[in-house]
């Protein structure tokens, strides 16, 4: 077998690499567009028209078709509805089934490494950034319990993560809405989409 025949080659390597500089420029993009929204910067007002769609799109998406979205008035009340997660792990399941169908994708498109790299950039461009937005916003309700700041920035950083696994999977454009854009999308607007507990969808 000629060099240029095998597996391994430094063909074979370059045509790979064309094929997914497009994507590894998406995700760099969106990394770098993090610093711009101002995150939990709308906390506790009305959900508008636009809101309401993006929350209705989610729960869509997720499966959910009589829930609800239903706005919070404080960070007292997100922590309550936060602790109701853990005892309706439904969305968790629903969210992880559509979060495996992206990774798939994605490897169609990126080998593991490439895959890896481009979560661990947007994860770099949104950890630290998550936190003192949180803390920031927190702050301005009088809420210090750092457990509910860890929460919130947590629930950032894992909306960053499935928005870019969504861009890898080149499914932005798909209609209706990936349920992964529409939630960060509320974050986009300063929104804190809690999470789905029975048939509501809570957002402070």
């Amino acid at each position: 077998m000629a060099p240029s025949d095998s597996p391994d080659s430094s063909d074979d390597v370059i045509a790979r690499l064309l094929e997914e500089i497009p994507l590894l420029y998406k995700a760099r993009a969106f990394a770098e567009s993090i610093a711009d929204p101002a995150f939990f910067s709308r906390l506790g007002e009305r959900l508008d028209p636009r809101e309401k769609a993006l929350a209705r799109a989610y729960l869509d998406g997720l499966g959910f078709p009589d829930a609800e979205p239903a706005p919070l008035g404080s960070w007292e009340d997100a922590a309550i509805a936060a602790e109701s997660l853990d005892t309706d792990p439904l969305a968790w399941e629903a969210e992880e089934m559509l979060r495996a169908g992206l990774v798939e994708r994605a490897l169609e498109r990126l080998d593991p490494e490439g895959l890896e790299a481009a979560l661990t950039l947007v994860a770099s461009s949104i950890g630290e950034l998550a936190r003192e937005a949180a803390e920031a916003a927190a702050a301005m309700d009088d809420m210090y319990d750092e457990s509910v700041v860890n929460i919130a920035a947590g629930g950032l950083i894992q909306a960053a993560n499935g928005a870019v696994l969504v861009l890898l999977a080149e499914a932005e454009d798909e209609e209706p809405t990936h349920p992964f854009l529409a939630r960060w999308r509320l974050y986009v607007r300063g929104r804190w989409p809690v999470g789905v507990a029975g048939s509501t969808y809570n957002i402070l």
